[in-house]
């Protein structure tokens, strides 16, 4: 089973030096520290590594060597990430900008007065795509593991004041379940990974890059079981200072034979998900055996 645990790494002490650098000097010096924390992690994060290591040359094809060098690459690219966010969120003075794809699926399905169910993955920046759903006028409720160390949670949130998007955590006790029930009768959209789950969740099985792999099956029950429009969306950095945002055409899965029409929205998932993957290879977090099925 994969052994993802919902965690985030890095210190307090670490994010606090980033923020001072980006209130102060702006994006491209804190880029620019981020290379040296980057080969920290290169040189020194073998366990998440080896399993980079092997989507890059087993999956994609790329030589041993290209494959170590797109290690570092990803490390980068994560780090950028979570610097892009709390510049975005926090209003930090910038020069992003932004293309947006499809955003006329995702008014559509405001305009049906149904609610709405948008699918999304560890690619690219979600903390982006979810700041710019803003632009649609509606409440965008995000679901998601509360996997950041709480200490590092609190300074973020600091750091970033009041969110425009609720947050709905994911709970043992299912509570979440009626957060999201309670979304979708008010007609809200809610924004959910489907491409990772805590071991013991249940699960379902799609090709993914060649071979078969398990998905959550939470993500894609929520949309039958409440009959709402989906669509895959994900927001794609294209260089230092340039975002793409992408969304799907909205499609209501009609309810079939018992699971059909939840393996076909998998299906048409993963599809789309391997599609970003291998434009941009680099801006995939995955730090585990994401093709390992149970024995």
């Amino acid at each position: 089973m994969p052994s993802w645990q919902g965690k985030s790494r890095g210190t307090t002490f670490g994010y606090s030096i980033f923020v001072g650098i980006l209130k102060s000097f702006g994006v491209l010096p804190a880029y620019f520290l981020l290379r040296f924390v980057t080969l920290y992690y290169f040189l020194f994060s073998y366990k998440s590594s080896k399993f980079i290591f092997d989507y890059f040359h087993r999956r994609l094809g790329f030589s041993s060597f290209k494959s170590l060098f797109k290690i570092y690459s990803n490390y980068y690219s994560l780090g950028q990430t979570v610097i892009d966010k709390v510049v975005i969120m926090s209003n930090i003075p910038n020069r992003f900008s932004f293309d947006f794809d499809g955003e006329e699926h995702l008014r559509e399905i405001v305009n049906l007065q149904k609610g709405g169910l948008l699918l999304g993955a560890h690619i690219g920046n979600w903390e982006i795509a979810g700041h710019l759903l803003e632009r649609l006028g509606t409440t965008i409720n995000i679901v998601m593991f509360d996997g950041e160390h709480q200490q590092i949670k609190e300074y973020l949130d600091r750091v970033t004041g009041k969110k425009n998007a609720k947050i709905i955590v994911i709970k043992n006790d299912l509570s979440h379940i009626y957060e999201i029930s309670e979304a979708f009768k008010n007609r809200e959209l809610v924004c959910i990974h489907a491409d990772r789950f805590i071991e013991g969740n249940k699960t379902m099985i799609s090709d993914f890059l060649g071979e078969k792999a398990l998905f959550p099956a939470g993500p894609f029950v929520l949309a039958s079981a409440f009959n709402v429009p989906v669509s895959f969306v994900f927001a794609m950095k294209e260089s230092s200072l340039h975002y793409h945002f992408f969304a799907s055409p909205a499609k209501i899965y009609e309810r079939k034979e018992k699971g059909s029409s939840l393996q076909q929205m998998l299906d048409d998932f993963s599809a789309e998900m391997e599609k970003k993957v291998r434009n941009y290879p680099e801006q995939w977090y995955n730090y585990y055996n994401f093709w390992k099925l149970p024995t």
